[in-house]
């Protein structure tokens, strides 16, 4: 009886402490995803006063041109972005997991974009890419070779963003990868020594297999973030963002925000989610036939 007692005083005390993270979740972020599903079927007037549409907001989702163009530019940046950013996340874990003189110094300086904030990061690359008086172009004038527009062009817009984007998330993809190499044991390399293999074959044969669930976890979590990049747009480029840099959630915003479409814009969220959820759920199937778990 006293250890029944003694549970049913533990599972109380337990619920008492995660209470207040359950009401956190439900209400900032369980609530609204049920909200958003629902607002997607109504119209919105002034003075946020709406009306049920049906599904007259996600009819108009076919035919929105800007939306077409928004996932074009999204795909473009997720198909550059994500695999360049890992890829080079996955070299300097290499390069920075070696024992070399004044490690901890360069792991700390490639990852202070991290903790920098996106405001500032953003700022300072775009007194970067200024074409007037732009360090960039600044140096590309004396090799004499003229600057272009960078934020201001559609042929490079997108490219500005994504190089940032790339910037700004090395650091903490390889901070992941370093773990997850740090994991694999020195057995298996000297196994290797002693069979005479070579750095090249010890990297694709020993570190890239072993490393492939760390691959899986930081693709799955830069396709997410990927699918919703906004802030660097927002900061760099304004309001005013031209055809070839519009996102999927800047368009959210621009129809939420700017437009007071709410109805039309929440359809556009519902639309993302569902994507990100069956892009997740395919990576998460597909991942047993490349994934090695040890």
């Amino acid at each position: 009886m006293r250890i029944s007692s003694k549970r049913r005083s533990d599972w109380m005390w337990a619920y008492i402490m995660i209470t207040p993270l359950m009401l956190g979740l439900l209400v900032f972020y369980i609530w609204p995803v049920f909200q958003t599903f629902y607002f997607s079927f109504t119209d919105w007037g002034s003075f946020g006063k709406y009306t049920w549409s049906g599904l007259s907001n996600y009819k108009k989702l076919f035919t929105d041109k800007d939306l077409l163009y928004a996932f074009r530019n999204t795909s473009i940046y997720i198909i550059t972005a994500v695999p360049i950013g890992i890829l080079l996340s996955i070299v300097l874990a290499v390069l920075l997991n070696q024992k070399v003189k004044g490690l901890s110094i360069y792991r700390t300086l490639y990852f202070l974009p991290v903790v920098t904030m996106p405001a500032a990061v953003a700022m300072v690359w775009k007194w970067l890419y200024n074409s007037d008086f732009g360090l960039i172009n600044y140096v590309l004038s004396r090799l004499h070779i003229t600057g272009p527009h960078w934020l201001t062009d559609n042929r490079t817009a997108l490219l500005s963003i994504i190089i940032v984007a790339i910037w700004s998330s090395i650091g903490s993809h390889m901070i992941i990868f370093l773990s997850g190499l740090q994991g694999i044991s020195e057995s298996y390399y000297e196994a290797a020594s002693i069979d005479g293999a070579g750095a090249f074959t010890k990297f694709t044969r020993i570190t890239m297999p072993l490393l492939t669930p760390t691959i899986f976890f930081v693709m799955v979590t830069s396709l997410i973030g990927a699918f919703q990049v906004f802030d660097f747009i927002y900061m760099m480029v304004g309001d005013i963002v031209m055809e070839s840099t519009q996102s999927i959630v800047f368009l959210y915003y621009k129809y939420g925000f700017l437009k007071n479409a709410k109805g039309y814009a929440s359809s556009i969220a519902v639309l993302l989610f569902m994507i990100i959820m069956l892009i997740t759920y395919i990576q998460m199937k597909v991942q047993k036939k490349w994934v090695h778990y040890e």
